[in-house]
C-alpha cells in the first residue's frame, strides 16, 4: 500500500478552554475522493482549517507527502500542492469571469505583482486561463461579470481559481450548501471530473452526494472522528446511524 499523502497524528485544537479538534488521527490515501461528515459544530471546517494552515494546531502533527506542514502559512502549503475552497465563495464579484481565474494563474505563476513582466508571459497565462475555464465548464462565461452569474457558476469559478495552482491534495469545504437540486447534480459530477487523477478531501452534508462521490467517508462527532470506512460500512455502522446519519442511513 501507498503512503498516505495526508497524515494527521493526534491533532488537537482548543481556544482557550474550549476543546474544538479532540486528537484527531486521520490518513488519506493518494487518489482517494474522502468525505469529512458531521454534525453542525462538530469541527469539520476547524480541521480544514489546520489542514490548510489558516489556524495553527494546539498539538499533534499534520503531514503533506511526508513533510510536516503544520503551523506553516496557507501561502506555503499552498505552493507544496494542497489547494482549498471555502464554504462562502471566495471571488472578486465585479470581476468577470476570465479575469478572476486569470488573476489565480497569476498567483500560481507568482507573478500577480510583477506586471512588467505580465507581456512576456502573456500567452502561458491565457492558455492556462483559457484551459481552467474549458476544464469547469465556463468558457461561454468569460466575460460574465462573476457576481452576477448563478450561484452553481460562481462555485465553478471558484474551483477553477482553486486548480491554478495544480494541487494533487484539494480540500472543498461545503460545495454544494445553498444549491438547488439541479445545481447539486451538475457540480456533483464537476467535482468527479477535476479530481481525478487528484486527491480530494470534502465536507458536505448532502449525503447522496456523499455516498455517491466518495471512497471513503470519516465521521467527526464532537471534534473526533468515531468512523472512517467505505460508504456501505459507514451506512451500515451503527454508532454513526446513532450519532449522525439516523433516518438519512435508510434512505
Amino acid at each position: 500500500m501507498s503512503e498516505p499523502i495526508l497524515a494527521l497524528h493526534g491533532l488537537r485544537k482548543s481556544f482557550g478552554s474550549t476543546d474544538i479538534i479532540r486528537g484527531i488521527d486521520l490518513s488519506v490515501r493518494p487518489g482517494e475522493r474522502h468525505s469529512i461528515i458531521g454534525p453542525n459544530g462538530a469541527g469539520k471546517s476547524t480541521l480544514f482549517h489546520l489542514i490548510s494552515g489558516q489556524l495553527a494546531p494546539s498539538a499533534g502533527a499534520i503531514q503533506f507527502e511526508g513533510r510536516e506542514i503544520a503551523g506553516q502559512s496557507p501561502q506555503a502549503i499552498n505552493r507544496r500542492g494542497l489547494a482549498r475552497s471555502f464554504q462562502i465563495t471566495n471571488i472578486f464579484p465585479r470581476l468577470s469571469t476570465y479575469e478572476n481565474v486569470r488573476l489565480a494563474v497569476m498567483r500560481a505563476h507568482r507573478s500577480q505583482y510583477a506586471f512588467w513582466r505580465f507581456i512576456d508571459r502573456d500567452r502561458g497565462i491565457r492558455a492556462e486561463t483559457e484551459r481552467l475555464l474549458g476544464l469547469v465548464r465556463l468558457s461561454a462565461k468569460a466575460d460574465a461579470i462573476a457576481g452576477e452569474m448563478a450561484y452553481s457558476e460562481q462555485r465553478s469559478l471558484e474551483i477553477a481559481m482553486t486548480l491554478a495552482s495544480d494541487p494533487r491534495l484539494i480540500l472543498l469545504d461545503e460545495p454544494m450548501a445553498g444549491m438547488s437540486h439541479d445545481e447539486t447534480q451538475y457540480t456533483s459530477q464537476l467535482i468527479r471530473e477535476i479530481s481525478a487523477g487528484r486527491t480530494l478531501m470534502i465536507v458536505e452534508h448532502d449525503m447522496d452526494v456523499v455516498f455517491s462521490l466518495s471512497d471513503r467517508i470519516s465521521v467527526v462527532v464532537y471534534g473526533q472522528i468515531i468512523a472512517t470506512g467505505s460508504p456501505e460500512e459507514i451506512r451500515n455502522h451503527a454508532g454513526v446511524r446513532e450519532a449522525y446519519l439516523g433516518d438519512e442511513a435508510s434512505s
